[in-house]
Formats: C-alpha cells, structure tokens, sequence
C-alpha cells in the first residue's frame, strides 16, 4: 500500500513539476518581450527628447528673428516718417517758388485729370476728342515748365537728395523686416516639424510602454502560477519523503520480527512451550 501510494505521488509530483517548467518557460520569454518593449520605449523618449531640445533652439531662433522684425518695423517707419515729411517740406517749398499769379500748378493737374477722365469715358466726335487732347497736351506742357522751372532750384535738389537717400534708408529696414521674417518662418516651420515628429515618437513610446506593462503582468501571472506548482511539489517531496521514512521503519520492523521468528522457531523445534503470541509471529513470518 505505501509502495503504489508513492508511485501516485511520484507521478503527481512529476506532473506538477512539468507544469512549474511550462510557467517558468512562458515567464522567462514574457520578461524578454517586457524588457524589449521597456528598451523600445526608453530609445523613443530619448529621440523625443532630443528633438524636442532642437525643437526648442528653432524656437528660439524663431523668437530672435520676430524680435529683430518687430525693432526693425519700428526703424522702418520712422524713416518712411521722415521721408513723408521731407516730400512735405518738398511740396511746399515747390508751392513758394511756384510763379506767382495765374491758375497755380495744383489746379492745372486738376483740370488735367478731369479732362483725361472725360476723354476715356464720355462719348466725343472725333473733333472734340481731338480738341480735348490738344488741350491736355498743352496743359501737360505748362505743369512741366513749372515744375522744371521749380525743381531745377539748388534748394528744392539738394531737397530731393536728403529725401532719397532717406528713401533708401526706409527701404533697407523694409528689406531686413522682409529677410528676418522670411528666417523666422523657416525656423517655425522647423520647429513644428521637429515638435509634431516628436509627438509622433512619444505617442509609439506610449504604445511601448502599455506593451511593456502587458507583458510585464502576464509575466507575473505565470511567476506565480510557477510558484503554485512549486509549492505543490515540494509538498509532494515532503509527503515521499515521509513515506520514504516510514517504508524504512517497516523494513526494520520486519527485519527485527524475521529474527525473533528464528530465536522462536528454534525454540519449537527443540521442544519448547510457545505462547500464542509467539506462533502468530512464526505464522507471519512465514515459518509455519
């Protein structure tokens, strides 16, 4: 009875230890597959991070140019303020050395620009559109004497260079405001690249990571299907060890009853009284 109670542990044992095996296998390969997706993860938030950093210095650069537009708008106009206000010293000087008495230059061009106006819109005869612009040609003649008359003054050239050369002056600010936004616009279009391919990396590290945290709990949960199985074997280890125990302390018993049976069996084959207890002994242990 102990002998086929331990061959049923034994194979119960052996069952068991199989299935401990099984777990730990599957847990060893769950902890590779977390610790893949654990470096997955740590190798695309470094790449984020690192983008983001040159993210930022575009960003930067970005500020710098917006700044330098911003000061150089400001610089800008007030040049184009003093020009506006050195053509205003112009057109007045040209009205003090205008000729005095007559129709003055101002009216003339008026009268210029309303016949010019009724000889594309009205409809003429070929003689009084000839007649119109005959008159706008004479007109046209005299507002160009007088104004040749006017500007060929030394006050109103030397005018006219001080006006220039503050010209190009507000046309150097206008074409730094133009170069420095045209920079600017690059390194944002840098830094919303660099910052939407870090988002992009950082959501994929997100992915990592919840596939790092499946594996990882699944690995748990075979770790400890492993340490169930485990401890039923060595419960069974115990159990064989105590049937180990008590088959030994049966042999003994057995051998010491086989040695009592001969010390007794001599006995009755000399003649002497045996007790009922005696005789049982010799019955079992096969004497009689």
């Amino acid at each position: 009875m102990t002998g086929e109670l331990a061959e049923d542990m034994k194979a119960k044992r052996e069952k068991a230890y199989k299935e401990a095996m099984k777990h730990r296998k599957r847990r060893d390969y769950l902890n590779d597959e977390a610790r893949k997706w654990a470096d997955r993860r740590d190798e695309l938030n470094k790449k984020a991070r690192a983008l983001a950093k040159e993210a930022a210095t575009h960003k930067k650069n970005r500020d710098d140019l917006n700044q330098k537009v911003q000061e150089t708008k400001v610089l800008r106009d007030e040049w184009n303020s003093k020009y506006r206000e050195k053509e205003r010293e112009i057109r007045k000087l040209k009205k003090e050395k205008a000729p005095k008495g007559g129709v003055s230059i101002g009216k003339l061009k008026k009268q210029l620009k309303d016949l010019e106006f009724k000889q594309q819109t009205a409809a003429l005869s070929k003689e009084k559109e000839e007649e119109i612009i005959e008159i706008m040609r004479k007109l046209s003649k005299e507002i160009d004497e007088i104004e040749k008359s006017v500007e060929d003054t030394e006050e109103i050239k030397n005018l006219k260079e001080e006006a220039e050369k503050i010209r190009e002056e507000a046309e150097k600010y206008h074409k730094l405001v133009n170069e420095y936004a045209d920079e600017a616009q690059v390194e944002h279009e840098k830094m919303m690249e660099l910052f939407e391919e870090a988002d992009s990396l950082r959501r994929d590290a997100d992915e990592a990571q919840e596939k790092f945290i499946e594996a990882k709990l699944k690995s748990d949960e075979e770790h400890k299907m492993f340490l169930e199985e485990m401890k039923r074997v060595h419960e069974f280890d115990k159990i064989l060890t105590g049937l180990k125990h008590k088959r030994k302390g049966n042999e003994k018993e057995e051998d010491e009853n086989t040695e009592r049976a001969r010390e007794i069996y001599e006995k009755f084959k000399n003649g002497e009284k045996l007790s009922t207890e005696d005789l049982m002994l010799l019955q079992k242990s096969g004497f009689l």
